[in-house]
């Protein structure tokens, strides 16, 4: 049974247009839309009427939907729910049932419950982990600011760097005035003399 956008097809409405009245005159005929039924209606193979309370919920090109949700409710069960809630909560009343449902034919045992309690034992999983990592991130910021602290106390009570022993040994033998005199190196004043002798005219 097939049901109009504006009511149910007639047999005048459908009629062909060369069965009409010869004397009256042709007037343009608009084509009729034709709406098949919903998925709900198809299956339980009844009249679709204008306001099916299934029909916004369970489109024609959507069985499946409905006979997962008829396999565990029933049909006057889902239509009783959608009796009782409001038009605004309808849609999701209707894809909670179709979840349960599948979940229900899957596990036949736990159904919702068990995919339920999996996720949440997913959930304290990840849980676990994310306490873990950040656990081991402040072990390690801590370890670095031990680290900072231990070299900049190194750097402070440093001691200042001390000159080579040799070098000062050096450094002072060569600025103190006794070295002139004690130095081979150097000439002194009888050098000189026998110097300035043999530079004599001769």
């Amino acid at each position: 049974m097939f049901k109009m956008e504006y009511g149910e097809a007639t047999p005048s409405a459908v009629a062909s247009p060369n069965s009409s009245n010869p004397s009256s005159p042709s007037t343009p005929t608009s084509p009729l839309v034709v709406i098949s039924p919903c998925a709900a209606c198809k299956i339980l193979r009844r009249r679709c009427a204008d306001k099916c309370m299934l029909a916004p919920y369970f489109p024609p090109t959507e069985p499946a939907k409905f006979t997962t949700a008829h396999r565990v409710f029933g049909a006057s069960n889902i239509i009783k729910f959608l009796q009782e809630l409001p038009e605004s909560q309808r849609a999701d009343a209707v894809s909670s049932m179709v979840y349960e449902a599948s979940a229900r034919i899957r596990d036949p045992v736990y159904g919702c419950a068990g995919a339920i309690c999996q996720l949440q034992k997913q959930v304290n999983e990840l849980q676990a982990q994310l306490a873990k990592a950040q656990a081991e991130v402040v072990n390690m910021q801590l370890q670095q600011a031990n680290l900072v602290g231990a070299l900049l106390c190194m750097e402070a009570t440093a001691p200042p760097p001390q000159p080579h022993p040799q070098q000062f040994a050096v450094d002072t033998f060569i600025c103190s005035p006794q070295s002139y005199n004690s130095n081979p190196g150097f000439i002194d004043d009888d050098d000189n003399n026998n110097l300035g002798s043999l530079w004599e005219p001769l």
